[in-house]
């Protein structure tokens, strides 16, 4: 049943029937106080060795939530889970996912044993219009999602879903996408995309992997549109990225990255701070920037 058929059939209910219904779907609702929204974020992610070592930047995911209430759930629309539509777990358990190679056994050996959530998984389902939203039984949480909400959440005891990221679709489209996925704020839900503003993989200076704050000068030149606009709220010159020059196109060779940038923004009203936050360059082609929405 989608949302406009839940809608007609609440109306011809008896009041006490909807009421039952209402809080059956709603099961997530928020204990947050009347008229308050959970704060969303945008993690520059870095490296799958965020997930082990001890940093600046690990102390930015601890300290980004610090200071929030604690979430129902967290839903993560990371970088790393591209799939043809959308897509997202609803397992009562994900797995792990070690989606990467090269890095030491120490690494592999981590786990994040946070549950899922099947119930807000299928609430997405029912709710959002712009797109049919596939139930996965096979993906779990991939280092976009683990290496940071593991220092977020240590004790692993919030249930944490992914949605995918529809590679087919155009960056507005992902924006719009974000703009549905808005109410969740209002019940408690904690919104993350996990990416990197700026990441050229093919462009990065080995030599000086580890040198924060090194980037190569188009690479700032993005970071410093991209920081400007997120902070001016300036979401159409980022949904049309691809124009503003070639030093945009050199910070963003292929979308995943970015997009999950585009989702916190979409997530934005009228009367939210932002703030940034871990906002660094690193081996000439990277930067860990990330955002704060909502953050009293």
């Amino acid at each position: 049943m989608n949302r406009k058929h839940f809608i007609k059939l609440a109306a011809l209910a008896p009041l006490s029937g909807y009421t039952m219904s209402l809080n059956n779907l709603y099961n997530f609702s928020s204990s947050l106080k009347e008229g308050e929204l959970m704060p969303s974020l945008f993690i520059g992610h870095g490296s799958p060795m965020n997930g082990i070592e001890e940093n600046e930047f690990v102390q930015g995911f601890r300290n980004a939530v610090n200071d929030i209430p604690k979430p129902k759930a967290i839903l993560c629309i990371s970088a790393h889970w591209e799939t043809k539509g959308t897509k997202v777990t609803a397992m009562e358990n994900p797995k792990t996912i070690h989606d990467f190679g090269g890095f030491p056994e120490e690494l592999y050996q981590v786990q994040y044993p946070a549950p899922g959530a099947p119930d807000l998984a299928k609430q997405l389902k029912e709710d959002i219009t712009l797109t049919d939203i596939h139930l996965d039984q096979e993906w779990g949480l991939d280092h976009g999602a683990w290496t940071v909400i593991k220092h977020m959440y240590p004790d692993a005891n919030i249930p944490v879903i992914q949605m995918s990221i529809d590679y087919t679709k155009p960056p507005k489209w992902h924006y719009e996408l974000a703009q549905e996925l808005a109410t969740l704020r209002k019940k408690g839900i904690l919104i993350i995309g996990s990416g990197n503003m700026v990441h050229n993989l093919g462009r990065v200076d080995w030599k000086r992997m580890n040198e924060i704050g090194y980037g190569f000068d188009w690479a700032l030149e993005a970071r410093e549109l991209i920081n400007k606009s997120v902070l001016e709220k300036k979401h159409s010159t980022l949904i049309d990225y691809k124009s503003q020059g070639s030093f945009m196109n050199l910070a963003i060779p292929t979308p995943e990255h970015f997009l999950p940038l585009l989702y916190t923004l979409g997530l934005q009203n009228d009367k939210d701070s932002i703030s940034l936050f871990n906002d660094k360059a690193m081996a000439g082609s990277l930067t860990m920037t990330s955002v704060a929405i909502g953050k009293k």
